[in-house]
């Protein structure tokens, strides 16, 4: 696991290694270990390396193919490597490591583009073709890995994390505005360009090539569903076997200890209790209701695994953020990532690779919102303009119960699910943002042409669709790979797979949402490996204490004073958000997470823009 940079500019090659190696100290946190440079009159490559594989100084990048008419950079792991080195073997290549990193290279070589698809793994890489003077670079399947780019006039940059550009005195550092409203109701960035305007993120299965200044990106995998009605037992028998396949390969291949999280979930518990590492990492809270490492002690006490635990106290929570939103380069309001980042830090002080169950809910049809219950199901079938305006009408009265599905299921499906932590409508959106940010666009603008690829779907199908596009790549695994990486400390997470995937999407949704129960095939494999008390447990995520918190007058100021900061009023209505908070401490309305991401947008404004760093 490492971190890449690059730029071409025209430059001499003195100011051009200057800059990379800049550019490469801002991400060292990704590759501690090592680093490495290429610069010629064209182009600047920088690496820094976490060493997994190979770890002899024969593994430091960029690598070179036989002539060194070719160089590669590159993060991330290939797990099925050594298979396709074989291959290229045969057909005369030659190799002088042991790295999965050559094995790109030569693979390019051979196969070109048709390489991507039979990585199984998670990348990011880019190849410079010194002949053709040209850049070829690709993402992973489902985006584990993250790639950033930014073109301003006769420059071009590329990287792990977009806090790298910063070094590079071409680059003109400016907020994106345009991405704050969807960030509102999101809770993260949803456009491909960033909140740094002119950046953008290369999208999972795809690849670019950029010559002559001009850049071109195609997709290589796409996320569908291809259902197969075979029975249950059968794929349950099946699935099982190419489970235990995944979290093999995920563990072996690496020349260092791996470890593995695990909360009190069914995902990082099943994950445990196959590759039965020789420690977990368990992070916690000291407040009933927001702690399960009882639950990780208790399973790993059943393994003879040993857990190591830490319990986070509300001090050390806000001391932390500006690091944390430091690391995620753009806001990034799930509560979620806090704890991950202080369970990376505790793995961190006894191994370099961890194992965790990021996927396994998009892949399995896990999350709670999946199931509907049988009343609601019938609901829909009533005509949507019948639910609108029940929905219109129910808003003008008190709050009830049921209102709120009654307004929810009174739009259109599109709109009433857009995946986790919306905790914004449009309206409000608006309302929080100062005037001159106010603007018309729709949940329907972002969501709705992905819902279109799947409309023949059924509706658990295009939920599980969204989640893979949206809050799978830009949420979860934004995070997870931020703060292993922030720590120096790789993750895999093995329930997130191409060839996994590649037998998922063909069970049936009536295996994965059944009995009420979501996520259900891949629970009743669990069951077999763990006791029914976690193969049963309903999904929980990192429950974090902050809306209570922020009901204790000592961190109820410390927002109220990031709230009245001068550069507020550019951003949004003071007044509003002001409201907000009083509201919230005086337990008159539970706008928490509302409240968290302003919070999180003004602190990152304030690192980012206020703070020199």
């Amino acid at each position: 696991m490492c971190g890449i940079v690059g730029f071409v500019d025209k430059k001499n090659t003195k100011e051009k290694k200057e800059i990379i190696k800049k550019m490469a100290d801002r991400i060292k946190h990704r590759g501690p270990d090592d680093e490495g440079f290429y610069v010629d009159k064209n182009i600047a490559l920088g690496h820094r390396r976490l060493s997994i594989i190979d770890l002899t100084r024969n593994g430091s990048q960029p690598i070179y193919n036989e002539d060194k008419s070719m160089a590669i950079v590159f993060n991330g792991e290939i797990y099925n490597y050594e298979s396709i080195k074989e291959e290229l073997i045969k057909k005369g290549h030659k190799f002088k490591t042991k790295t999965d990193t050559e094995v790109i290279l030569h693979g390019y070589e051979e196969y070109k583009e048709k390489l991507f698809i039979r990585l199984r793994g998670m990348f990011s890489f880019v190849i410079y073709d010194k002949v053709k003077e040209e850049l070829i670079g690709a993402r992973d399947h489902f985006g584990i890995k993250p790639f950033y780019y930014y073109k301003h006039k006769d420059s071009f940059f590329f990287g792990s994390e977009i806090k790298s550009f910063l070094e590079h005195p071409d680059f003109q550092k400016e907020v994106n505005k345009d991405a704050l409203k969807m960030y509102l109701i999101f809770q993260y960035s949803v456009h491909e360009e960033t909140f740094f305007k002119g950046v953008y993120k290369l999208k999972p299965g795809h690849y670019f090539k950029y010559k002559n200044g001009k850049m071109t990106i195609k997709e290589y995998f796409k996320v569908d569903y291809q259902k197969s009605d075979k029975p249950y037992d059968v794929y349950k028998k099946e699935l099982k076997s190419v489970l235990e396949d995944s979290i093999k390969y995920h563990q072996i291949t690496s020349d260092v200890e791996v470890g593995s999280y695990l909360s009190g979930g069914v995902d990082s518990s099943y994950v445990v209790s196959v590759a039965k590492p020789n420690k977990t990492f368990s992070v916690g809270f000291d407040m009933p209701g927001f702690d399960e490492t009882m639950y990780a002690k208790e399973l790993s006490d059943l393994l003879h695994i040993k857990n190591y635990q830490k319990k986070i106290t509300s001090d050390e929570f806000f001391d932390i953020l500006p690091t944390i939103i430091y690391h995620t380069d753009e806001p990034h309001a799930n509560l979620s990532t806090v704890p991950l980042y202080f369970l990376s830090e505790l793995a961190s002080q006894k191994v370099k690779v961890v194992l965790s169950g990021e996927g396994s809910d998009e892949m399995f049809a896990g999350y709670n919102e999946y199931y509907e219950p049988s009343i609601l199901r019938m609901y829909t079938k009533v005509p949507l303009g019948i639910r609108q305006a029940i929905g219109k009408m129910v808003s003008i009265f008190p709050h009830f119960p049921g209102q709120n599905t009654l307004k929810l299921y009174g739009r259109p499906f599109y709109e009433r699910y857009i995946g986790h932590g919306t905790f914004s409508s449009e309206k409000e959106a608006n309302e929080i943002l100062a005037h001159d940010l106010k603007n018309d666009e729709t949940i329907a603008d972002v969501i709705k042409p992905y819902y279109d690829k799947v409309a023949q779907l059924d509706d658990i199908t295009k939920k599980m669709y969204i989640d893979m596009h949206f809050w799978l790549p830009q949420d979860i695994l934004l995070k997870a790979d931020k703060m292993t990486m922030a720590n120096s400390i790789e993750l895999r997470v093995p329930l997130l797979d191409s060839v996994l995937f590649g037998y998922a999407k063909q069970i049936p949704t009536k295996y994965l949402v059944r009995d009420k129960q979501t996520k259900h095939l891949f629970r009743d494999i669990a069951h077999e490996k763990i006791p029914e008390e976690w193969s049963k447990r309903r999904k929980l995520g990192f429950p974090v204490p902050f809306s209570k918190w922020i009901r204790e007058e000592k961190y109820y100021k410390k927002v109220q004073k990031m709230f009245n900061k001068p550069f507020v009023s550019e951003f949004f209505d003071k007044e509003y958000i002001n409201n907000l908070l009083t509201e919230h401490y005086q337990n008159i309305k539970n706008n928490g997470r509302k409240i968290y991401n302003i919070y999180v947008f003004l602190i990152w404004y304030d690192v980012y823009f206020n703070i020199n760093r």
